[in-house]
């Protein structure tokens, strides 16, 4: 082993202060920071939110102290219809009460799983994984899809935020502590003899305790409800004891099912145009399986086109914290010139940094536009977040093309804008991964 030499730092010390443009950025970063300074300025000049292709939503939600994007960014799609249907101003649908069964559901998830691995070595990498994140705010579209389908979903004066659906670390900091303990409890029983009637009557218990500790901190979830709302003509609408399906039924009604998702990850251990599944991903018991298309990212573009320019808004995952300014609300590779500043390249490229641990899908939001060039080719995407409206354009980000191909991962789209070639690879048997790699990732970026 060769450790750094004192000769070797006077040299890299030397050849630092030889090179004045050094000298110039330490004043910088060390006084504003490294994307302060790095940030390009004629960049923004061609991220103007203007676009061909635009659908209007008003109102921007706010997910606040929560990992809860990629609930939000699904309601945001499932309002748009609402809102749209009725002839209203705007329109928010309840992420409590989605958020109450997920926690839930993710409680029965976990236990399930430590029961199919009682015989799994106290040390094995897929208990420790297990163990890490139990009760994650993170999640992905077949989740959220899994969720609307057993429990369906409320306005959200029917069941309103409180303090730690909007600022979820106390409450998720608790339950892991209880199903850890849980979790514990279950493989001592196992190793004593219990017998699986027995640990089965221990989980229904540990889960009632969950179910207690959820209504305490998220409030008891509406069994019904009225809808009363106000049309933008002044029309008064009452429609009075409303059941959570019924009501997503009756005016929403998005059929979960025809909507897959389709990603772009371009490693070699992931071909092109084949199913793939993810090892221990999920949350409902029974419910949906998270499933994925791999696919070059042209056909993410052309999918999400064609349903956008059909007036429906479009889920997607992405690495929104790469090369992305909040304040500004801009996703673009170039409004960072790290490159200058630093006076070296950062070549890995898609594949690279997913292989490398560099970038994964971190976050959800929904696209609400794109502006098509003279040839119909997309330069820039507007982007509905879930971050309030004083990040970006009153809520509002823009996405460059090239921002794009580098950092989105996942879309989620109708069956019908894709071909039956890509269908079928969809539908077909799914490749399963491993639960740590990173197309297993949820979105959870607060």
């Amino acid at each position: 082993m060769k450790e750094l030499t004192k000769e070797q730092l006077e040299r890299f010390e030397q050849a630092f202060r030889a090179d004045r443009k050094n000298l110039a950025a330490m004043n910088a970063v060390t006084e504003n920071g490294v994307l302060k300074s790095a940030k390009n300025s004629e960049a923004l000049r061609h991220d103007y939110h203007e676009f061909s292709v635009k659908l209007e939503q008003r109102g921007i939600t706010n997910q606040k102290k929560s990992g809860r994007c990629w609930m939000f960014a699904a309601t945001n799609v499932m309002r748009f219809e609402l809102i749209k249907q009725l002839n209203l101003d705007d329109f928010e649908l309840s992420q409590s009460y989605l958020f109450f069964y997920d926690k839930l559901e993710k409680s029965n998830y976990f236990l399930e799983n430590i029961l199919k691995t009682l015989d799994e070595a106290q040390g094995s990498r897929l208990l420790a994984w297990l163990l890490a994140g139990p009760l994650s705010d993170g999640g992905q579209w077949d989740m959220l899809a899994s969720l609307v389908d057993k429990y369906g979903v409320v306005p959200k004066y029917a069941m309103p935020e409180t303090f730690s659906s909007s600022d979820s670390g106390e409450m998720v900091a608790v339950l892991t502590e209880k199903l850890r303990g849980f979790a514990c409890a279950l493989r001592k029983a196992y190793a004593a003899g219990k017998s699986t009637d027995e640990l089965r009557r221990m989980k229904e218990d540990m889960l009632a305790v969950v179910y207690r500790m959820l209504c305490i901190c998220l409030g008891c979830p509406p069994k019904h409800f009225d809808l009363e709302v106000r049309t933008k003509d002044g029309k008064f609408i009452r429609d009075a004891g409303l059941m959570p399906h019924a009501f997503y039924k009756k005016y929403i009604g998005l059929d979960l099912s025809r909507y897959i998702s389709v990603i772009n990850a371009p490693t070699a251990d992931k071909p092109f145009y084949k199913s793939y599944s993810v090892r221990f991903l999920g949350n409902v018991q029974g419910g949906r399986p998270v499933r994925y298309l791999n696919a070059d990212i042209g056909t993410l573009k052309a999918a999400a086109i064609a349903q956008l320019k059909d007036g429906r808004p479009v889920w997607f995952g992405s690495d929104v914290g790469k090369l992305s300014s909040r304040e500004e609300g801009i996703m673009d590779p170039d409004i960072y010139d790290r490159e200058d500043l630093f006076n070296t390249d950062f070549p890995m490229t898609k594949a690279e940094r997913l292989d490398y641990g560099h970038s994964l899908m971190t976050h959800a939001m929904v696209l609400q536009g794109v502006n098509l060039d003279g040839d119909g080719r997309p330069n820039r995407w507007r982007v509905e977040n879930s971050w309030g409206k004083d990040r970006g354009k009153d809520g509002y980000f823009l996405m460059s093309d090239r921002w794009f191909d580098e950092y989105l991962y996942q879309v989620v789209v109708s069956r019908k804008y894709l071909s039956p070639a890509l269908l079928a690879a969809y539908d077909a048997e799914p490749i399963m991964l491993e639960p740590w790699d990173p197309m297993g990732s949820l979105a959870i970026l607060r």
